[in-house]
């Protein structure tokens, strides 16, 4: 039951990706602005709500210490998280969906690739929540529970669905086929499931850092709704739809931890 739930939880998210991907076979053009800036916003609150109540705290309630010692675990990985995912943002050329430039070190890589890495940044935290989530679910089941965490990977997929959309659309657009689009916007997901495996691997083997890899994968999902998401949802028209989707995302991710976990 335990390495069925793994298994459910490691692919959930990777399936919500490449079923959004999959649009590109429905849809002839690009994705409209506000459709897509509600989409982003969604995603965003998803992964607000998850880095608290799926990561955060757990990652404090399993520190047994007291006072601010209890605390400095969560403190700790949330900044390393931040800062790990800044390191690969300057280290990796990439370019994000807005297409607001290239970023990273200059490369000759195509656009395309660049796309990809772009989006395979995004999802490396969200693998690695799965991955600390499920791992803590086997090592300390009281304080996050088996449903928890197979709840934080169905509010991940959810949110990767419209993510998976928003990746093939615009390199349809950009002229590449339906095949093409598709199998690098599904691609892009396959990180999240191997990243998982190595965080819950990491946590099987150093179980008293475990709070601070909950953190930690807290700390690289805020990095990415703080450098990408919302100020793709805040730019230019139809900013309001941005937030709408934030508090829809959110509440949902809210609701799925509360009563699943």
């Amino acid at each position: 039951m335990i390495m069925e739930g793994i298994l459910v939880g490691l692919l959930l998210p990777f399936v919500g990706t490449a079923l959004g991907a999959a649009c590109v076979f429905m849809m002839k053009q690009r994705m409209k602005p506000a459709l897509e800036k509600l989409l982003l916003g969604f995603a965003a609150g998803v992964m607000v709500a998850a880095s608290v109540w799926s990561l955060l705290i757990p990652s404090m309630d399993m520190t047994p210490s007291d006072g601010i010692m209890k605390v400095v675990p969560a403190a700790a990985g949330f900044l390393a998280g931040i800062g790990f995912l800044l390191l690969l943002d300057v280290a990796v050329p990439h370019e994000h969906i807005d297409g607001h430039g290239d970023e990273g070190p200059k490369s000759r890589l195509s656009r395309t690739t660049k796309l990809a890495f772009a989006v395979t940044l995004h999802n490396i935290p969200e693998g690695m929540a799965v991955g600390v989530s499920l791992a803590a679910a086997i090592e300390h089941n009281a304080y996050l529970p088996m449903a928890g965490a197979l709840a934080l990977a169905i509010g991940i997929a959810i949110q990767n669905f419209p993510e998976g959309a928003i990746v093939s659309m615009p390199l349809r657009a950009a002229g590449n086929s339906r095949r093409k689009s598709f199998a690098i916007g599904a691609l892009s997901g396959i990180v999240e499931p191997i990243a998982g495996v190595i965080t819950i691997l990491l946590a099987s083997v150093a179980l008293p850092v475990l709070p601070y890899l909950l953190a930690f994968a807290a700390g690289a999902m805020i990095y990415v709704v703080v450098e990408e998401l919302i100020p793709e949802t805040q730019t230019g028209s139809h900013s309001n739809l941005g937030t709408i989707g934030f508090a829809l995302g959110f509440t949902l991710m809210m609701l799925l931890d509360t009563l699943l976990g």
